[in-house]
Parts: C-alpha cells; sequence; structure tokens
C-alpha cells in the first residue's frame, strides 16, 4: 500500500522530470566534449583498421606470394585472388580484389598473411562515388601503399613488440 502512494506522490510532483532536469543542468555548465570535426580529431588507436594496401618490398618488388590464406580466412568473402607461376618459378597474384562494401574490417587478412603484404592502414577518410568504386583492384591497392608506406613502416615498428 505504501509503495502505491509513494508511486501517485511521485507522479503528481513530477518527480522524475525534476530528476532529468537535474541531471541536465549538472551537465550544462561542464566544459563540452563534442569536437568540429573537419578541423579537430579525436585520438585514434594504434591498432585502428581502416583503409588496406599491399605493400612491396624496398626493392620494389610487391610482397604478395598469393598463398590465399587472406581470401581463406576472410569471413565476409570480400577478397577474390587469382594468380600464376612466373618464368622464375615464383607464384605472384594476377588479380587481387577487395569488395569495401562486403568488408568488415576485422583484420584477419592482415594477420594471416605471412609475408605483410596486405595491412589495414589507419585511413579512414575515404569514400566511393559509385558501387563500382566499392571494389579495389591490386594496382590501387599498390598504389595506396606505396603512398603510405612510411606511415605503415612506422605503425608495423611500434606494433611489432604486441605481437
Amino acid at each position: 500500500m505504501f509503495k502505491y502512494i509513494k508511486h501517485i506522490i511521485k507522479s503528481f510532483t513530477l518527480f522524475e522530470l525534476l530528476q532529468g532536469l537535474g541531471v541536465t543542468g549538472k551537465y550544462f555548465f561542464k566544459r563540452k566534449i563534442t569536437i568540429q570535426y573537419p578541423e579537430q580529431k579525436t585520438p585514434m588507436s594504434p591498432r585502428f583498421r581502416g583503409h588496406h594496401a599491399l605493400r612491396r618490398y624496398p626493392n620494389g618488388q610487391e610482397r604478395c606470394i598469393a598463398c590465399k590464406l587472406c581470401e581463406a580466412v576472410c569471413p565476409a568473402l570480400a577478397i577474390d585472388i587469382e594468380s600464376e607461376e612466373r618464368a622464375d618459378g615464383t607464384r605472384r597474384t594476377t588479380k587481387y580484389e577487395i569488395d569495401f562494401f562486403k568488408c568488415i574490417y576485422c583484420g584477419f587478412c592482415e594477420e594471416a598473411c605471412p609475408v605483410d603484404a596486405i595491412v589495414e592502414t589507419h585511413i579512414f577518410e575515404y569514400h566511393f562515388e559509385n558501387r563500382e568504386g566499392t571494389v579495389i583492384s591490386k594496382e590501387a591497392l599498390l598504389a595506396f601503399g606505396d603512398k603510405h608506406e612510411t606511415e605503415i613502416a612506422k605503425r608495423k615498428a611500434a606494433d611489432a613488440p604486441y605481437k
């Protein structure tokens, strides 16, 4: 009975409303945490996974040996690889495509790669103009990796003690 009377009193005095206004008032005069995005950036985790890139060795040869481990481990089936054997007996990719609409950025491809050929960079500011642009080819991934190689190598070196 007492519980019922207490409920009625709270309903008529608008206790919940005053409680909510108290929370609003408590934060009204505190420092705001909103950022102005393009001008200000929030701190990013060193292990953030963003845009993919294919890497090359320092001599310019592509790292991917077409082992297809990244394709096999991808839970979203976003990676498509075709390979062929070269005249010197090595196996290299002829087609390496990633569908970014399918990709869930889990990082399994990067973990599975035995030669660090595929990496997920810290770049998250990219967009697509149409559906065809979401499938990134080997050439585009290599160009992206070449463009950001110094940053990729620096982040790999910083993360190396934790692997």
